[in-house]
């Protein structure tokens, strides 16, 4: 399965490891959705990285570099000329502008009060939570989400349950629907 429906990531949903590393890994072969973002969208990342989350500027570097290595598609340019559009908060105005320029149809953020569902439906545009979003996966492809937990969970040496408990912390409502679905307990 290769599937190349583009899905803007806000900046705030690529900040935390673990949640940014299993959507990103939804985005890796097989790609259950192909992920978009702008140039100001990766420098916020790396400025909160640095300003909020006690990165230093060599290891926030390194995850921009990284996310612009694995996922050179993933950028949009030619945006710069919608943002004035734009009816969203102002600071977030590019993100919703890179969504209009690359077609897609989603937004994944947490901040729901910079992307108002007026200022969207104006492109036929949604926005959901990253547990929303990550539910929505697991009920295309549940064999493809659960492998790549696991996946996600070997490739840092720890268990399935134990990722699921530090992805509780940034996606609640899918680490719940997902242990119910798999039967398991944390």
């Amino acid at each position: 399965m290769k599937s190349d429906y583009p899905v803007i990531l806000d900046a705030c949903v690529l900040l935390p490891m673990p949640l940014a590393d299993a959507l990103l890994r939804m985005a890796e072969s097989p790609r259950l959705f192909l992920p978009k973002w702008s140039d100001e969208t990766l420098q916020e990342v790396t400025r909160n990285l640095v300003g909020k989350w006690n990165k230093t500027e060599e290891q926030a570097q390194r995850r921009e570099n990284a996310l612009r290595a694995f996922f050179p598609e993933a950028l949009v340019e030619g945006y710069a000329d919608l943002v004035p559009a734009m009816q969203n908060e102002p600071k977030d105005r590019n993100v919703l502008a890179a969504a209009v320029k690359s077609g897609a149809r989603l937004i994944v953020t947490y901040n729901s009060k910079h992307f108002p569902q007026e200022a969207l439906r104006l492109y036929n545009i949604e926005r959901q939570g990253p547990s929303t979003f990550l539910i929505g996966l697991y009920d295309l492809e549940p064999g493809i989400v659960s492998r790549k937990l696991t996946e996600q969970a070997q490739a840092i040496n720890i268990s399935l349950e134990d990722l699921l408990r530090k992805l509780q912390k940034n996606v609640p409502g899918f680490v719940t629907f997902f242990c119910e679905e798999q039967k398991i307990d944390l």
